[in-house]
């Protein structure tokens, strides 16, 4: 038993309004409701994705992995305290808040915010529209996209996201950043998508290195792309990785994290065989400026 897929992602935020305008503007979600010291966004039929609230970290507040079922939910929960995770079954009104029928949370060893739930609100009746005209974004089955973390402890997080949450190895990358900088990158995914969760050890102050969001055309991610180029907000340029070899490129967020923005990733079939590679791209995502 493992959670299928990952649901949602919070994120505290220091300028609600800032991430309002980035959201809708450039990323081309749509609002879901919010006030000045919040805003939910949606990039399909669910009641939403993502979650800014005001606070002062700039940084991730949580994750949501989603299960398909009350039983499935209750399994997690066993699963993670027989791994010696200590589990809340949460209250009814967050379950509300959070718009889920069920929902228990745990903090991984890097001490963040993980939510697991089953039974999120659809919203068919009132259509996902982009503000900015994308097409749609690649979700359903793959769920929300991708984020990756940058960890003190590599072992301690793969213990805990592949023995407690069950999600499995995709492959890993030895990445050279420069000449006295490694970092080693390991995959992990819960379904098709390549990746749902990236872990690598890397001397950052923030934990939330980048979110990613996937598109259904290319076109929208060059639409994008421009949107990004004019301010000067690009962090990496457009390029092609080598592992899931999506075609994407990184922005900077109002908070000082990048949000990667792809198209085209392949996915994880049956027979998959965990490899490492040398480099994160075939070409491109070169780094832009002083980013």
């Amino acid at each position: 038993m493992s959670v299928q897929r990952l649901g949602y992602l919070g994120f505290e935020v220091s300028d609600v309004q800032a991430w309002r305008s980035f959201m809708t503007e450039k990323l081309g979600a749509m609002e879901a409701g919010g006030d000045e010291y919040s805003a939910r966004f949606r990039t399909d039929s669910r009641s939403w994705r993502l979650l800014v609230e005001k606070g002062p970290a700039d940084d991730i507040s949580f994750a949501g992995f989603e299960v398909d079922s009350e039983e499935a939910l209750f399994a997690i929960g066993e699963r993670l305290e027989s791994h010696g995770v200590k589990v809340t079954s949460e209250s009814s009104e967050l379950a509300a808040e959070r718009g889920v029928l069920g929902l228990i949370s745990c903090v991984d060893p890097m001490d963040t915010r993980v939510e697991i739930y089953f039974g999120a609100t659809e919203l068919f009746e009132k259509p996902f529209v982009s503000p900015t005209g994308v097409s749609s974004f690649l979700t359903g089955d793959q769920g929300l996209g991708h984020y990756v973390m940058a960890v003190p402890d590599i072992d301690a997080a793969m213990e805990f996201y592949v023995q407690g949450l069950g999600l499995n190895l995709s492959d890993i990358i030895d990445w050279t950043l420069r000449e006295d900088l490694t970092a080693k990158l390991h995959f992990l995914h819960c379904n098709g998508r390549h990746h749902s969760l990236a872990i690598v050890g890397l001397p950052e102050t923030k934990k939330m290195h980048h979110f990613m969001l996937e598109t259904e055309l290319m076109d929208d991610v060059g639409f994008a792309y421009d949107k990004f180029d004019v301010d000067q907000s690009v962090v990496m340029t457009l390029g092609r990785h080598t592992n899931d070899h999506m075609l994407s490129f990184y922005g900077a967020t109002p908070s000082g994290f990048a949000v990667e923005y792809g198209w085209g990733a392949r996915q994880v079939e049956p027979g998959w065989s965990v490899v490492r590679y040398d480099r994160i791209s075939m070409w491109g995502h070169k780094f832009v400026g002083s980013h």
